[in-house]
């Protein structure tokens, strides 16, 4: 399995954006969990199915949604056994693991427990960093759309944004009302302009 030039490029030129959104999600996370009556296993689970089990888990399993390489069959079962380990290092729960237990599961149990321990640092070590305003995220975020803008179609991605608000508009509706900033920018009232002038036109 070999990397291309231009997807080693990509990867590098994407690694301040990864690092971006870890740190911002998990910060974020953090502040929500730390104003609720949660345990410190809810909380750990949250941060985990944030973005390591959401997305890296993700990349590990199918290289070849980043890279240009071919995955055989071979290489698809030695990365499930590394995107399994790297799941069980982001569980709370004690595996207990026998004769008859998965091979999977078997090849790194007597590691995970020194992984599960480099999770926590992660996440205290990011607990510990200065918060990134909402101003900092949101020019970051401003440049990156400058920067790809010919990459991708815009009017495309907002008719799926739409469709996907279509689908759960009262759940989304019911989010904006009870939450304190969506209030004060009143962004109830305008997704619900948006529907109703899309309702029309359609």
């Amino acid at each position: 399995m070999t990397f291309s030039r231009r997807s080693s490029a990509q990867l590098t030129g994407a690694a301040p954006c990864l690092w971006l959104l870890s740190t911002c999600s998990t910060s974020w996370t953090s502040r929500r969990t730390s104003t609720r009556s949660l345990t410190l296993d809810v909380r750990h689970t949250w941060k985990s199915n944030c973005l390591p089990l959401r997305f890296w888990v993700n990349v590990i399993k199918n290289p070849q949604f980043v890279f240009d390489i071919h995955k055989n069959s071979i290489t698809d079962a030695c990365l499930s056994v590394v995107a399994q380990t790297f799941m069980d290092s982001c569980s709370t729960s004690e595996h207990k693991l026998g004769k008859d237990s998965p091979s999977n599961k078997l090849l790194y149990a007597k590691d995970i427990p020194n992984y599960k321990n480099w999770v926590e640092r992660y996440y205290s070590d990011i607990a510990r960093m200065p918060a990134i305003s909402d101003q900092d995220m949101s020019a970051y975020l401003a440049e990156q759309s400058r920067l790809h803008l010919s990459q991708f179609n815009s009017m495309s991605a907002l008719h799926e944004i739409y469709s996907y608000i279509v689908k759960y508009k009262d759940e989304i509706l019911s989010a904006l009302q009870k939450d304190d900033q969506a209030r004060r920018q009143r962004l109830r009232s305008k997704l619900e302009q948006v529907i109703d002038t899309m309702a029309l036109s359609s």
